[in-house]
């Protein structure tokens, strides 16, 4: 066995990205069975493989840095870059969502009836669900930032609480999305409208279940001291992410829910 002389972390060969790839493979194509053949076969096949990918994965990445000593600063100071570039490319992905979004309000075509939103179609009303959603986002914003803030003096049992209220708040997030869809007058397949509406809060809401399992493995790894005031980046990098769900919903708010549906709707009746 060699000596490393440098402080870079050379990982060892892994399964695991090519195991992750290929279940996203049968996720979507799971889904594509789902809405044309109504089979869930393939999808809860995905979903499983991709569940123990991620479970192994990080088990594995929680060994290197953790218990292994891997995690050097200058592997953190590339981990960090990488959480950065990956999260502008989930801006550059919600970028397209709002230009469709913006490409069609901005200049409604003669099939929508020459205005936004679309005739026969009856958006949510900012002020009620979505308001409340929009408090609970920011509310979560606050007590990630909390947490945070905690783990940087120290104080674990502060940390503990403001991590569980943030994963608490993202669950709530997620049930009053469903409610809203349950309760929504309009489906993704009305138009454009329907279309840009779902496909951006759909998305959005799978962002916010992704960042709940992180911030909830962040949690469980801390109820087991992994974290500390100076090596902590697997809760930085989840607390960033959360910060960017926040972010984009506000605009999504603005965008979609409150100048999207209700300005218009008001000033064209």
């Amino acid at each position: 066995m060699t000596h490393q002389t440098h402080a870079y972390h050379m990982v060892d060969p892994s399964p695991w990205p090519l195991t992750g790839a290929l279940s996203a493979l049968l996720m979507t194509s799971g889904l594509t069975m789902w809405f044309h053949y109504h089979s869930v076969i393939l999808l809860f096949l995905g979903l499983m493989t991709n569940t123990l990918t991620m479970f192994q994965w990080w088990r594995d990445v929680v060994r290197e840095g953790t218990f292994q000593g891997h995690h050097t600063p200058v592997v953190q100071e590339g981990l960090r870059y990488g959480m950065i570039l990956f999260i502008t490319s989930e801006v550059l992905f919600f970028t397209g969502f709002f230009w469709a979004f913006y490409h069609s309000s901005l200049a409604p075509t003669p099939e929508l009836g020459s205005y936004w939103p679309p005739v026969g179609v009856y958006p949510l009303n900012p002020l009620e669900v979505p308001l409340l959603n929009t408090s609970v986002l920011l509310a979560s914003g606050v007590t990630i930032t909390w947490a945070h803030h905690s783990l940087m003096e120290g104080n674990r049992k502060n940390m503990l609480q403001a991590l569980l209220i943030t994963i608490l708040l993202g669950v709530y997030f997620t049930l009053l999305q469903m409610f809203e869809y349950y309760e929504a007058s309009f489906t993704i397949s009305d138009g454009i409208y329907g279309s840009t509406f779902f496909v951006t809060t759909g998305f959005h809401g799978l962002h916010v279940i992704i960042g709940s399992t992180f911030l909830l493995t962040c949690f469980i790894r801390q109820l087991k001291f992994h974290f500390t005031s100076n090596h902590h980046f697997g809760f930085e990098a989840a607390a960033w992410y959360w910060h960017f769900v926040d972010v984009v919903w506000l605009f999504l708010y603005l965008s979609i829910y409150w100048w999207g549906s209700y300005f218009f709707s008001i000033n064209l009746v």
